[in-house]
């Protein structure tokens, strides 16, 4: 039986209409404390339920709050399902998000609270 192989969109301009944000670059992998406890992938599991950081990618002409670059932190599930792109920097999913439910902005990369730089 063939595999399916799915191609990423290739995207030279991505504009967002009205007050729309668009972000890439959220987390959904496994996490590890600071102390070492590897906390598996919780997407889609209850205990998955928390609001997560991305990065804004693209705002539409309305959007006073956010600029692009940004990072902002989203409460959990004020997002859509992501798409495939491909741009000039590579491959990335992009997703809208509710502007009504950011909860912070950051101008600098921010890490989760339940992140380390450990390696295993």
């Amino acid at each position: 039986m063939e595999e399916f192989a799915y191609q990423p969109h290739k995207v030279t301009e991505l504009r967002a209409i009205r007050d729309n944000i668009i972000v890439s670059d959220m987390v959904f992998d496994e996490r590890i404390t600071h102390s070492g406890i590897i906390i598996p992938n919780d997407d889609m599991k209850n205990s998955g339920i928390r609001p997560r950081w991305a990065k804004v990618y693209a705002i539409g002409p309305e959007q006073e709050s956010v600029k692009i670059g940004q990072y902002i932190l989203i409460a959990h599930g004020r997002w859509s399902r992501g798409i495939k792109i491909e741009d000039e920097q590579g491959e990335k999913t992009i997703r809208r998000v509710d502007p009504n439910d950011i909860l912070l902005i950051s101008d600098t990369p921010v890490q989760d609270e339940t992140m380390s730089n450990k390696v295993i």
